[in-house]
This record gives structure tokens, sequence and C-alpha cells, in this order.
């Protein structure tokens, strides 16, 4: 039964102000993930020591690491990734539309990779959209759209996954579950999942979307000691197998 995991991690720092990989690293290991998608990565950045969190999370779960910089300063890059232990290559990474007009909004990208379980091939898409709602329609318009989901080889078993920063009343939400089931609908047992902010959560804006080849078994946000702590955010996980 595969798992995979989305999980906005905060640049690594917890809610008590701590940077730490190694505390993130082992909250993803507790879980025993195969697939995992990361937001809010600091590679090569001052601010977080110069590490390049991506691969240090990575070499930690001994997976194999693809990331995409949403932003560059030089040399230091802030992004998405996408982790696991399957065969993997890479699809598509690149930007999603912004508000050029509206100041200071942060670039937002997406990650596009096939892996293969028992020989199968499937597509996984790592996303964080912004925080305004016109901005975000846009985002989920290009990620519905002929550049993403679209070039989506037809029957094929798709997750699209990340921190979408959008409740199911959003018009992006909308959008995105037109061509796509979330996974909190087709959970058999409920459990919680709310996933922000993490000492308390309250909202759900971390989704995952699934194509009808996907079967949903399970999704939960673990809510323990370590994940109210290491990020703002909880992981979002989903326990699954791969139907007709």
């Amino acid at each position: 039964m595969p798992r995979i995991v989305t999980y906005n991690v905060h640049r690594c720092v917890g809610v008590d102000r701590r940077l730490d990989v190694g505390r993130v690293a082992a909250v993803l290991a507790a879980l025993e993930p195969d697939i995992v998608s990361l937001q809010e990565l600091d590679v090569g950045r001052a601010r977080t020591g110069g590490v390049d969190q991506a691969h240090e999370i990575a070499r930690r779960l001994d997976m194999a690491c693809h990331f995409n910089a949403a932003l560059r300063v030089e040399e230091e890059q802030y992004g998405d990734a996408i982790l696991t232990s399957y065969p993997e290559r890479l699809v598509k990474a690149g930007p999603l539309p912004g508000l050029p007009r509206v100041p200071n909004l942060e670039p937002r990208g997406a990650l596009w990779i096939a892996t293969w379980i028992d020989g199968r091939a499937v597509q996984v898409i790592n996303t964080h959209l912004g925080l305004v709602p016109r901005e975000q329609r846009l985002q989920a318009a290009a990620l519905a759209g002929p550049a993403w989901l679209g070039r989506r080889p037809r029957g094929e078993p798709t997750i699209l996954l990340g921190d979408f920063n959008a409740t199911r009343a959003s018009a992006a939400y909308r959008i995105l579950s037109a061509g796509l089931t979330e996974a909190r609908q087709l959970c058999p047992v409920g459990r919680p999942t709310a996933t922000f902010p993490s000492r308390l959560p309250m909202l759900r804006i971390d989704h995952l979307f699934v194509s009808p080849e996907i079967r949903v078994l399970g999704v939960a946000a673990p809510y323990t000691a370590a994940t109210r702590i290491a990020s703002d955010h909880l992981p979002l996980v989903m326990d699954f197998d791969l139907g007709g």
C-alpha cells in the first residue's frame, strides 16, 4: 500500500522559531512515506545557514529528490520538491502565473514527476499557490490547462497535491476539483485532516487531488507532539492503491 505525504515545512523553522532540518526529516521518517511533496524549502540561502534543505531531507530519508525553485536570488533558491523511493523521472518544472501589477507577491511554481509503482506509471504534481484569490484562480486554471494536467497521459493515475492556500469554498478549489477529486471526499474513514495552523489546526488548505485510477484508502493529518511544532502546517498523509 503506497503512502504519499504533502508537507509545507516553513523553511524547516518550527513554531518555536527553531531552524531544524533534522526535526522535519524525523517527522517524515516516522510517517514511513513512499512519496513526499514538500513546500517552502530553502536551498543555499543565508537565512537558513546555506543548507540545501531539499536534498538534505532526501538524504536522511534515502530518497531521490527533484527540486523546483519558485524564487532565485543569485545563488539562493526557494521552492518545492518531490522525494520518492520509487523509480522516477522529472516530467516538468516551471512557474505559475502571478499578478504583475500587485507588488511583493511571492513567485509560485509547480513540479511534476512520473514514478513507477509495481511497474505502473503514476503522475505526481506538487504545487504551492499564492495567497490572493485572483492569483489562485489564475494558477489553478494554469494547472488544469493544457500545459499541466491537460498533458497527462490518458488513463494514467495522477495525484496533484500541495499547499493551495485555499479551502473548498474557493474558486481555485472548484477549478481543480472539476477534473480531479479531492482525496478527502473519497476517504472511507473519517479522520482529522485540517492542517493549518499546526498547533490548533482549523483550516483545510493542503490538499490531494486524485484521478479515478487512484483508490484512496485513508487520509489524515497526524497531530503529534512533533508535528505540532516542526512547522506551521501539519503533514497531510494519503494511503492509496491503484485501481483499474
